[in-house]
């Protein structure tokens, strides 16, 4: 398991600009909820962040409701869930082929990052394949390839899986809202 972190926000880091805001200042725990999935906690966080596609990839795997139930359980009363999730219900009809590509960096530290997604025939589900791409010598080259099969969930389905798991107070931000490119959701573990 990573060590936690002190919530401080990180530029480039909406979720945890985001959990500040709602926590406010001070000094706050925070850990990722794959590593609350690999190994509980052993002692409540303040923070349970979960990052932009792990919500619809546990949901493909039938493995979101026990995650969110040990974020919840690996939470202080009043700590919070922070998740960015796509929302792709109403893209599903038009069941698109890619993002438009992710550019970072500068100069020779620019990177690509490129999703290529292949839907399933009823708009359920779709598989990801995310391409890295970083400047070499002459030419660009792939530093790395991940692939993963996600659910399309509606911000319906994830307010009922939040609410479920024992959260209270769920509520998502738009992109407007939060500095995230996603809509984040924020939801409190109860006292």
């Amino acid at each position: 398991m990573t060590a936690a972190q002190d919530l401080v926000p990180v530029p480039e880091d909406p979720l945890s600009e985001v959990a500040a805001a709602v926590l406010g200042a001070g000094r706050h725990e925070i850990v990722d909820l794959l590593d609350v999935v690999r190994h509980p906690t052993p002692h409540p966080v303040d923070v349970v962040r979960a990052g932009d596609d792990l919500l619809p990839r546990l949901a493909h795997q039938n493995a979101l409701p026990q995650a969110l139930r040990l974020a919840r359980q690996s939470l202080r009363p009043g700590g919070l869930l922070v998740a960015a999730v796509p929302e792709l219900d109403k893209l599903s009809r038009l069941r698109p082929v890619a993002p438009p590509p992710k550019v970072s960096g500068r100069g020779q530290n620019r990177q690509v990052t490129v999703q290529l997604w292949d839907w399933s025939p009823d708009g359920e589900s779709y598989a990801l394949e995310v391409v890295r791409l970083v400047r070499g010598e002459t030419t660009w080259e792939v530093a790395n390839t991940v692939a993963t099969r996600h659910r399309v969930l509606s911000p319906e389905q994830i307010s009922d899986e939040l609410t479920e798991a024992g959260f209270s107070a769920v509520q998502r931000f738009s992109p407007a809202e939060c500095g995230h490119p996603l809509p984040v959701w924020v939801a409190v573990a109860p006292a």
